[in-house]
């Protein structure tokens, strides 16, 4: 009759004093554990080496119990260094030891195998999704906020909005206007010449308001509001982060949410339509001016031609999409200014990931827009 091997928690002495330790140090597994460590004969002076690599099995009284020995073997408040522990014995020492309010001096486990090309791959896929996931929790958290605002209006900061909407809105009609301009510009001359092989001149306003109304204006203005308000909502909120005045507003009861974020959304959701409407404007200005000059089709035929070609459909679509680019870019600005950490540089990173995510997320929709409009025949 064969007998189990025994596994209960022991403790063996070298010569030079170093100990040992083995077995399973469980609840379980330590009967008669304090009488060999009351017997053990250890050095008053020095701390013994203690050696954990042979426990097989670990718990909180394992540690506790530990802990004690590591106590006696340093006969001072500081325990004594223990190697060779398995990284969560080691973990789940430090939190007894935390308990206690002791300083755990557990060596470092050997270094684990390099990882394998799956492991890598799995772990960088994971650090993909953790930001995406985190800009869902952000936008759920936004939409939570507001309708706590709809349920109770006192809450608006209306001080807020006004001034978002002039820094926003008001402010960037210079740049959005020039670019318009020229984009209007840029697209007549291009079409100039092909159209011009065909005796097509007219079409020239077809061309014009089609693409610039449906097209290009919301989307050079989204771009252009994305590098200059999207970055200017990320470099504030990340200053606020790492000068630390978020945890200061949480602590006096003012929601960040509330006062930072939703003033933002509502200032541009008003405004970007509005720029939308002014780029549209200056834009056919443009096309209309190149029109002239290279195919020699005048004002009043352009826009006889522009009021056949272009329907109240076309218009409404670019003014649409205006608002969803602007939630867009609020979001992206002010979730990355929040994931701010550390000093100045997190601040610059963060605000260089969020102008190019805004442009990346703003082209997206507006690709999905196309798909949408073309499937609904609009």
């Amino acid at each position: 009759m064969q007998t189990q091997p025994a596994v209960n928690a022991a403790i063996t002495q070298s010569p030079d004093q170093a100990l040992t330790l083995s077995g399973s140090w469980t609840a379980r597994g330590m009967q008669g554990l304090g009488q060999t460590i009351a017997g053990l004969s250890l050095p008053p002076t020095s701390m013994a080496q203690i050696n954990g690599a042979a426990i097989d099995a670990f718990d909180s009284a394992g540690a506790w119990v530990l802990q004690k020995l590591l106590l006696r073997a340093s006969g001072t408040q500081t325990a004594a260094a223990v190697t060779g522990l398995r990284p969560e014995f080691a973990r789940l020492l430090q939190a007894v030891q935390g308990e206690v309010g002791v300083t755990a001096k557990v060596a470092a486990p050997t270094e684990r195998q390099p990882r394998s090309r799956l492991e890598r791959l799995g772990r960088a896929t994971l650090e993909r999704l953790a930001q995406p996931l985190a800009l869902l929790g952000f936008v759920g958290e936004s939409a939570a906020a507001f309708a706590g605002c709809l349920r109770h209006p006192q809450r608006i900061r209306w001080r807020p909005i006004l001034f978002n909407l002039r820094s926003a809105g008001f402010d960037a009609l210079p740049i959005v206007g020039l670019l318009s301009l020229l984009l209007g510009v840029v697209v007549a001359y291009q079409g100039a010449n092909q159209l011009r092989q065909y005796g097509a001149n007219i079409f020239v306003a077809d061309l014009i308001g089609l693409s610039m109304l449906r097209e290009f204006a919301p989307l050079i203005t989204a771009i252009i509001i994305a590098g200059r308000s999207g970055s200017a909502y990320a470099a504030q909120i990340g200053t606020m982060m790492v000068t630390e005045e978020i945890d200061a507003m949480r602590t006096v009861g003012i929601a960040p949410q509330e006062m930072l974020v939703l003033p933002k959304v509502i200032a541009l959701v008003i405004a970007m339509p509005l720029l939308t409407v002014f780029a549209d404007g200056l834009g056919v200005l443009g096309g209309m001016m190149m029109a002239r000059l290279q195919l020699g089709v005048g004002y009043g035929e352009f826009m006889d031609r522009f009021v056949k070609a272009v329907s109240v459909t076309d218009y409404l679509i670019g003014v649409l999409k205006a608002p969803v680019f602007a939630a867009i870019i609020v979001m992206v600005g002010c979730f990355q200014g929040f994931r701010t950490q550390g000093g100045a540089d997190s601040v610059g990173r963060q605000t260089t990931r969020s102008v190019v995510q805004s442009i990346f997320l703003v082209i997206v929709a507006d690709a999905l827009f196309s798909v949408a409009f073309s499937a609904l025949d609009l």
